[in-house]
């Protein structure tokens, strides 16, 4: 892959996006790349059980990158390029039968702030900042921002960030909600992020449930969330880890999970 790397620490896929000479701005061949690494970090033979979603170098990533013919789709049909292109990947991502973190190093703007709320666990160090970029450019907010954004930190800040298209810095971001963890620069975001990547990836098969069931409280009503909840605790009650869970707690020891 030329415009993401992917590496693998035991159970944890680690994917950077790869183009640090332009801030990691998004364009056709990450997209590309991104596609095919996800379909990689999906093959059973890797046992992948958290993805940590990061970027290389001093940004996360600056949106899309506007001089490339295939972040294209923003000079030519605009949506026709987020259905093609963009809307595959964050579907895939919502999707995962896994937890993902995100590790925001830098910038993360336009749709690199849409990528990294996509997180189940957003990192970020003090030296980062979020930014809708969009209407600077006379775009509208896309990537799933206008529909995570107000429910993260409420309708009055989304509409304000996405009119005004003013940086939230870090510790901010944190203070609204966008942030779970905040570390002090990039070293210790990477430590911090990576060993919150791999606690994840030793627990239950039941995280991966956990992360559908609040996925899908967003457009279920109260009687659908209580079913969804049954059906799920259901599905979790027949796995191994419960068993092992249970177990564990019964003999006063740490439980082994194994993701299934």
């Amino acid at each position: 892959m030329e415009r993401m790397s992917l590496d693998f620490d035991g159970n944890v896929a680690i994917l950077k996006f790869n183009h640090p000479e332009v801030l990691n701005a998004v364009g056709a061949q990450m997209l590309l790349d991104f596609a095919d690494a996800l379909i990689e970090i999906q093959d059973p033979k890797h046992g992948v059980r958290c993805l940590l979603l990061t970027g290389e170098g001093r940004s996360f990533s600056a949106g899309a990158n506007l001089q490339d013919s295939g972040g294209g789709e923003r000079r030519g049909d605009s949506g026709s390029g987020l259905r093609s292109s963009y809307h595959p990947i964050l579907l895939t991502l919502k999707n995962l039968d896994m937890t993902l973190v995100t590790a925001v190093n830098g910038a993360a703007a336009g749709v690199g702030m849409s990528f990294a709320m996509m997180g189940d666990l957003v990192c970020a160090s003090r030296q980062s900042f979020f930014l809708q970029a969009f209407a600077r450019i006379g775009l509208v907010p896309d990537g799933g921002s206008t529909f995570m954004l107000p429910r993260l930190v409420g309708w009055g800040r989304a509409v304000e960030l996405s009119m005004l298209a003013e940086r939230l810095p870090a510790e901010k971001a944190h203070e609204w909600g966008i942030v779970n963890r905040l570390y002090e620069d990039n070293d210790a975001l990477m430590d911090g992020a990576l060993s919150l990547a791999r606690h994840l990836a030793n627990g239950p098969k039941s995280l991966s449930m956990i992360r559908q069931v609040y996925w899908q409280s967003w457009h279920n009503s109260f009687e659908q969330q209580l079913e969804l909840e049954a059906l799920t605790q259901a599905r979790a009650g027949a796995s191994h880890d419960f068993k092992e869970g249970v177990a564990a707690f019964l003999e006063k020891r740490d439980a082994q999970f194994k993701g299934r």
